[in-house]
């Protein structure tokens, strides 16, 4: 999957939103974070898109199927989900393996946080803002290795925000999916010292330190 995805514009709730989509040319090997359509799967199609900012709706799964109704989609899929619009969105590629991801940080948290141990916070609404993160590669990988190319991208996503300057991890809603062929000789393995690790962490540190700047210049829409 090395083409950009296809930008469209929804209406939801009186509200213009717009909506990353990739329709695969075949089915993918898929692992992912999102709340609609994660785990493990072999996908046809992945949408990033964009809700309206206080989004609080609880049925994920059937709000994920109406998304994927507006723009034509149905059958296997990933939906995830952001406050920012996702027009802003920021291609890099790195031998062979390529990420698309959406930056808000709004609100940064830091994973490991004391104050959200209670059950009050974490009943709490996320604030606005997400880091989705796509990435995909050229090779089949093995199961463990798509878990681990999960934390090898999160591990560059923390790498990019403490360049900057951050003051986080990340937000408290990011996501990340990665999508690989289903045939074809298996590589096993993702970390950051991986053939495909290596590349996708280079191509994910890229994309979002890109979204950051843009953020900072005042131009990103989020």
């Amino acid at each position: 999957m090395n083409r950009a995805p296809d930008l469209t514009v929804r209406r939801e709730d009186g509200a213009e939103l717009s909506t990353l989509v990739w329709q695969l040319p075949h089915l993918m090997r898929c692992v992912s974070t999102a709340a609609v359509g994660g785990g493990f799967s072999e996908c046809a199609w992945v949408i990033n898109a964009q809700v309206v900012s206080g989004y609080h709706r609880k049925d994920l799964d059937e709000h994920g199927a109406q998304i994927a109704a507006a723009v034509g989609l149905s059958g296997a899929g990933v939906v995830m989900l952001t406050a920012v619009d996702v027009r802003a969105h920021h291609i890099a590629e790195h031998e062979g393996a390529h990420v698309t991801a959406t930056v808000g940080v709004r609100v940064p948290t830091w994973a490991a946080d004391p104050a959200f141990e209670s059950a009050s916070m974490r009943n709490t609404p996320s604030p606005a803002g997400t880091i989705n993160v796509v990435a995909s590669v050229p090779q089949p990988v093995a199961a463990a290795g798509l878990v681990n190319l999960v934390a090898t991208i999160t591990e560059a996503k923390c790498q990019a925000l403490a360049d900057l300057a951050v003051p986080g991890t990340g937000t408290a809603s990011d996501a990340v999916t990665v999508l690989c062929p289903l045939d074809g000789e298996i590589e096993s393995f993702g970390g950051p010292r991986s053939l495909w690790g290596a590349r996708v962490a280079n191509a994910t540190y890229d994309a979002i330190v890109a979204g950051l700047r843009e953020s900072r210049d005042g131009s990103a829409r989020c």
